[in-house]
């Protein structure tokens, strides 16, 4: 009985970890494309670097969250 309510927690942490990771990587990348898009309103000669960096930013954020998604999706199937 304890075994199985073990595993049901640890089914709900992985599925609240996903959900904390997915929405924090749309909050960061919401900011990131905030910050430039006000970056580029202040100086549109420099929209090209700026996107640029915007793009490589934002691709480190999906990474890591993909990365903290697998890990949770793992969790799930290993219990």
């Amino acid at each position: 009985m304890i075994v199985l309510q073990a595993a049901a927690l640890g089914k709900i942490g992985a599925a609240l970890g996903a959900a904390i990771a997915a929405i924090a990587a749309a909050f960061g990348i919401g900011m990131i494309g905030k910050a430039t898009m006000e970056s580029i309103a202040r100086q549109p000669e420099s929209a090209g670097n700026l996107r640029t960096a915007m793009i490589i930013a934002a691709g480190m954020i999906e990474g890591a969250a993909l990365f903290a998604i697998i890990v949770c999706v793992l969790v799930l199937f290993v219990n």
